[in-house]
Formats: C-alpha cells, sequence, structure tokens
C-alpha cells in the first residue's frame, strides 16, 4: 500500500510510504475525518475462522505507518467503511461485514473495541453471510448490507436494529451502494441484475440492467456496483470474470452508457472520483489501477 507525498516549500517530500501487513490484505479503507489524516484499516484475508483488522496511521515526521489498534475478526472481512464523519462530530466508529455486521470503536485513537453486533435473524443461531455494505454519507446513522440469502437491509445505528429487510433479487446479492441523499440505493446479485430501491416505497423496485452471457442466454453474476455521487444518474458496475466495466445511466435503462474495456485481466475494484462528475478508477488482476475520464459520454470512452 502507498501513499503520495506533495511540494512544500520548494522541496519535494517522499512520495511512496509503504505498510506491509503480515498476512494477506483483502479489506480496507480510508478514515475521512479530516483530524486524522492517512489512517487506514485493513483486513486480513485467511483461509481460515481467525482473522483480523489492523488500524494504522501514517506519521507525517517519521514517514512511518505506525499502528493505532487491531482486533479480531471471524472470518475475512467482506468490507471495511469508516463513519462518513469528515468534521469529527460523531463517535469514530468503524463498521466491517463477514458473519454479521459489527460496529466498532476507537477510542481516542489508541485503542479499537467492538461497539456493538447486528444481527436481525434472531430464529435460528445459523447466520447467511453479508457479502457487502454501504455507510450512507447524508444520514450515517443508515448502514445498507447485502447477504447472500437474497436479502438487504437496511440498519439505523443510532437504534442498533434494523429499520427494514426486504428480498432484493432472486439469487445471492453481491454488492449495495447509497446514491447522494439518503433514500434512493442499488444493488447487484447473482441473477445479474441492477435494482434500484427507495426507502420510501419499498414496495417496489426498478430493474435497471439485466446481463447475458453475450449469447442471450443465462445471466452473468454482477459483483460491484459504485454510485457517482457527484451525478447522481450514473453507476458503474462490474462484472463477473470480466475484464470490462459498465457505466449506466438510469435515466436510460437496460442499455449501457459506456463500456471500459482497458484492463487485461478481470476487473475486482472500482470507485468514482470524490471531487469530479466524470472520472473513475478501475482496478483489476492485471496489477493495473485505470483513471478514466468519462466527460466525452456517449461517445466511447478509450
Amino acid at each position: 500500500m502507498a501513499g503520495t507525498g506533495d511540494v512544500v516549500s520548494g522541496a519535494k517530500r517522499k512520495e511512496i510510504y509503504t505498510y506491509t501487513a503480515p498476512w494477506l490484505i483483502y479489506g480496507m479503507n480510508w478514515s475521512v475525518r479530516a483530524d486524522q489524516r492517512f489512517r487506514l484499516a485493513v483486513g486480513s484475508f485467511e483461509e481460515e475462522y481467525s482473522n483480523s483488522v489492523r488500524i494504522t496511521q501514517l506519521d507525517e515526521e517519521t514517514h512511518q505507518f505506525n499502528e493505532i489498534g487491531s482486533f479480531d475478526h471471524p472470518y475475512p472481512a467482506t468490507k471495511i467503511m469508516w463513519i462518513p464523519d469528515h468534521s469529527g462530530a460523531r463517535p469514530d466508529l468503524l463498521a466491517t461485514t463477514g458473519d454479521y455486521l459489527r460496529l466498532w470503536k476507537v477510542v481516542d485513537n489508541k485503542s479499537v473495541g467492538l461497539e456493538c453486533l447486528l444481527n436481525n435473524n434472531k430464529n435460528t443461531e445459523f447466520c447467511a453471510p453479508l457479502t457487502s455494505f454501504d455507510w450512507n454519507e447524508t444520514d450515517p446513522n443508515i448502514i445498507g448490507t447485502s447477504s447472500i440469502d437474497t436479502t438487504c437491509t437496511i440498519w439505523d445505528i443510532s437504534k442498533m436494529q434494523a429499520k427494514t429487510q426486504l428480498i432484493a433479487h432472486d439469487k445471492e446479492v453481491y454488492d449495495l451502494a447509497f446514491a447522494a441523499g439518503v433514500h434512493v440505493f442499488a444493488s447487484v446479485g447473482a441473477d445479474g441484475s441492477v435494482r434500484m430501491f427507495d426507502l420510501r416505497s419499498l414496495e417496489h423496485s426498478t430493474i435497471i440492467y439485466e446481463s447475458t452471457d453475450g449469447q442471450g442466454g443465462s445471466p452473468v453474476p454482477l459483483i460491484r456496483l459504485a454510485w457517482n455521487k457527484q451525478d447522481p444518474n450514473y453507476l458503474a458496475i462490474v462484472t463477473m470474470d470480466s475484464n470490462k466495466v459498465i457505466i449506466l445511466d438510469i435515466r436510460v435503462p437496460s442499455l449501457p452508457a459506456a463500456k471500459l474495456e482497458g484492463h487485461t485481466q478481470c476487473v475486482n475494484a472500482l470507485a468514482w472520483a470524490p471531487h469530479s462528475s466524470c472520472h473513475i478508477c478501475t482496478a483489476g488482476d492485471d496489477n493495473q489501477a485505470l483513471i478514466w475520464d468519462l466527460s466525452h459520454m456517449p461517445k466511447p470512452v478509450e
């Protein structure tokens, strides 16, 4: 993992800072708090029950990463996110998913402990693993999780309970993302569809895209999506075992607005630029991270 430096007072600072974890890294996330710069949470990928998450932060004077805290985690964390609180007005929380949704609290940036475990299935000792989640930026009391049991659950973390749970897809749900604002979110899953929901009317959903294998046959699972927060008309999705990223315009359902075809192997991550409506970064098994300029859509993107 590396961060970039900048130029201060004419003297060029070190540009690459390296943190080496003792295990294969799967999930990770940057803290967005203004008073905790360059703080990362990184999760392990060990093929066993016992896994862990470490919190590390760059010391800008020594140019070294210092470990702030760590905690054991059952199974690898499928996703890790810091609370979207730039001002630091809220408790310093971190969320993870795996077998359950867990919230962790960092105290004085020195220690971390479990705040709560959220489980909406009280009638059985078995749980359906959670594949992903998203933290609502407009209302950080809201978290949405996706599960292999075809459901999505919307949580109110101020009450530590589920607001609602809905059957979102015909098969496993692999990812969920909120649009800008409080109410609208979308999900993708093994049934090959992108579905859009509104928390104010959950009786209905809108299918805005369905994948096929190119032969008009069975659907291809969709594994990731990211919503453009600067222009919420646009979504990006990743198809399983594909080197392409599909850009969707929700005003024109079913037809991709663009296909990004720069990777030579499978794409496994993507993120829209936080400051621009027309830039997106994609990363793949070809060891490349590509930044795309979509400002010329609907013309083909090269």
